[in-house]
């Protein structure tokens, strides 16, 4: 069933490497505000102190994968007309797969 799904989203059968580091920045943003989130409702400076730690990592982690996808010509954070093009053309095929 799972494989179905992917199927009908990328149009493959198998998950896509553009696919999947989409997936991955997403859960890397999401990890980056929950850990700022935590930090301001910490209780202790020893609490506070590691989850700062884990701050850094997750926004380097996100930094990274901003960089292959950009790399990859798979983001387009800093032209937005190149990536409204790319997010029409993904918009497109999906739609088609349905």
């Amino acid at each position: 069933m799972v494989m179905n799904m992917v199927q009908n989203l990328t149009g493959t059968d198998a998950l896509t490497d553009q696919v999947i580091a989409a997936d991955f920045l997403i859960a890397a943003k999401t990890g980056v505000k929950s850990c700022a989130i935590a930090i301001t409702e910490s209780a202790t400076p020893e609490v506070r102190s590691f989850l700062e730690g884990q701050l850094t990592q997750a926004v380097a982690l996100h930094g990274d994968i901003t960089e292959l996808m950009m790399k990859r010509g798979w983001y387009h954070p800093y032209n937005a007309s190149e990536q409204i093009k790319l997010d029409i053309q993904r918009a497109q095929t999906a739609m088609n797969l349905g």
